[in-house]
């Protein structure tokens, strides 16, 4: 199928560029940069928010090893000392 595109003289440059720089055609360029777009718009629609931190889960060192341990309790009296210090 042949489609035919407007492109401004800066974009291609660019297309330009690459095909040199990958030596390919113009087209081959286009190609895959389409490819490459519809690849993220396919992950895009499974994302997940865990899936952008899980890098990070567990990474924490140091500090003590109860912090977990009575939260909700901890949160109470720290509202209490700041309600009672008014």
């Amino acid at each position: 199928m042949v489609l035919s595109v407007r492109l401004d003289p800066k974009t291609r440059k660019l297309i330009d560029r690459i095909a040199r720089a990958e030596r390919i055609s113009r087209s081959e360029v286009v190609r895959r940069g389409i490819h490459l777009l519809a690849e993220k718009h396919a992950h895009a629609d499974s994302f997940e928010p865990f899936q952008a931190i899980k890098h990070l889960v567990g990474q924490a060192r140091g500090g003590p090893r109860n912090l977990s341990e009575r939260t909700g309790d901890r949160f109470r009296e720290l509202l209490l000392k700041k309600r009672s210090g008014r």
